[in-house]
């Protein structure tokens, strides 16, 4: 649209003309902005604006080229602990007895995060302190520390010689003063790329998948974003009304307003960005572990970013077979080409506002070849351009003239991907639902909300170290939930 295509323009420019803004005061980012929007609206014209490209508006790769696959990162492990010229960074497992902090030190292995987090022109030699400190620091805040600010947590703990078990944990130096600033931790999220992030995250879904706690292939997984507002930019620098919508530029120039899910709590509008995550779920216990989490602004409709969800996930190699999603995502030519184009089937809720097929039960969902058939046909398969049911009367009247098939094409009701006749597919809907408990999780654990950081890259590079805290949990099993319920009989017949 014509507003966001305004916008894009603005962003692009303030950006290239002001490449220290957020050091500006807020005087002059309103004079700035405001002169930026006016000369954009002027030049701007009644025509129809062309598409965002999806990997720009997220700005990721395209092709996604450096992904390590899930199958190849065994390898690529033993590959980097093999290599004897990797500068050493000296642990100090003995110093704390906390036995979570004790089994997540274990896990990670220093050398491999360093390989993996490297920028480019890395020097081991010539540095106190490598990726894997700043890692393991943002890590022991979002696991003991997620309340604190940055600048308190780097102040009162992390710096602070007496606090043996914390600085042990980092494996930064007992009885040398080397401390880690707050600018530093945020040069550090800053710095990871996308495909850093996204290799991150395969090591730890490796990690996870060898403790047993999961199995792959990820057969079923989810998607669902979730709200996070920003806390420094309120209210917009500059706002103009182009057809009858606003467009509006905030401090935080990736930031803008979009509209809150329900909360009792809360305005119905909020500004910052909708973080969107690709979960695994076991069909056995409901569980959900994290896998991969795009930030966006907060004003783009959800099904924008369900194709490249579910590309990251094949290009990082996780064998997906359905995804299933809310109706934020409904889309059927969009989930047919995904489809086509990955092999995975995407389950969403029915749209109760779509249409019914002719001679299609409306409460059962049953299909039937005419207004005179009394039985209900049977679901054959998939088409190339829709659901094939056949015939399952096994006398009728008609039959001779009759051609006892018949096919319905993809629609955004019960027709969908799968269709509603297929055994499982409701408990497959429901099973979505375990999702709430991981952004819980994501947000009030991990402390990703109130969000502290300055940018929607800074934004997914601290969903991505949540996740990963999230699934060190789950592989140490310190803070592991027993007793739950096993799932229907029917998806786990749709799940093979």
């Amino acid at each position: 649209m014509r507003e966001k295509d305004i916008k894009r323009q603005v962003l692009k420019q303030l950006k290239k003309q002001f490449p220290n803004w957020r050091k500006l005061p807020r005087k002059e980012k309103k004079r700035f902005a405001g002169e930026v929007l006016a000369s954009i609206v002027a030049k701007s014209t009644n025509e129809q604006a062309s598409a965002i490209p999806i990997h720009e508006l997220t700005e990721t790769p395209l092709p996604m080229e450096g992904i390590i696959k899930l199958t190849e990162m065994e390898a690529f492990i033993r590959g980097t602990t093999r290599n004897l010229l990797v500068f050493p960074v000296k642990p100090w497992p003995k110093r704390f007895e906390n036995a979570e902090l004790q089994g997540i030190d274990k896990l990670i292995d220093d050398r491999v995060v360093n390989e993996l987090l490297a920028p480019e022109g890395y020097t081991p030699s010539m540095r106190d302190l490598h990726p894997c400190h700043y890692l393991r620091a943002e890590l022991l805040k979002g696991l003991r520390y997620a309340e604190f600010s940055y600048r308190k947590y780097c102040r009162d703990v992390i710096n602070l010689l007496k606090n043996k078990t914390e600085r042990a944990f980092i494996h930064l130096p007992l009885h040398r003063s080397v401390s880690i600033d707050h600018t530093e931790m945020s040069r550090f999220r800053r710095s990871l790329s996308v495909v850093q992030l996204v290799n991150l995250m395969v090591y730890v879904i490796h990690l996870l998948v060898k403790s047993g706690r999961v199995t792959h292939p990820f057969r079923v997984c989810g998607v669902d974003s979730t709200d996070v507002a920003v806390v420094s930019c309120p209210r917009p620098l500059a706002t103009v009304e182009v057809n009858k919508k606003k467009v509006r530029i905030y401090a935080e120039l990736d930031a803008d307003c979009g509209k809150r899910r329900t909360k009792r709590d809360k305005s119905e509008y909020f500004v910052g960005y909708r973080i969107h995550t690709l979960v695994a779920i076991d069909p056995k216990t409901g569980a959900n572990y994290p896998l991969f989490s795009m930030s966006a602004a907060a004003n783009h409709h959800d099904n924008l970013f369900l194709p490249q969800l579910v590309a990251f996930g094949e290009a990082m190699g996780l064998s997906m077979e359905i995804v299933t999603a809310d109706k934020g995502y409904i889309d059927p030519e969009q989930n047919e080409q995904i489809r086509k184009d990955h092999g995975v089937m995407v389950i969403t809720p029915a749209k109760e506002k779509a249409l019914i097929p002719d001679h299609v039960d409306p409460e059962s969902g049953g299909v039937f070849m005419n207004g005179h058939c009394e039985v209900a046909m049977e679901y054959a398969g998939r088409t190339d351009m829709g659901h094939e049911f056949l015939c399952a009367a096994e006398t009728c009247f008609h039959a001779p003239s009759c051609p006892r098939s018949r096919e319905i094409p993809l629609d955004a009701g019960i027709f969908g991907q799968i269709p509603d006749q297929v055994k499982g597919v409701d408990a497959a809907r429901d099973i979505r639902k375990h999702m709430e408990r991981g952004y819980n999780l994501l947000k009030h654990r991990e402390g990703l909300e109130p969000l502290r950081v300055k940018s929607r890259h800074a934004a997914m590079a601290a969903a991505t170290i949540s996740h990963v805290a999230t699934l060190l949990l789950e592989i140490v099993g310190t803070r592991r939930t027993d007793g739950r319920e096993d799932l229907p009989k029917q998806l786990k017949a749709l799940c093979g």
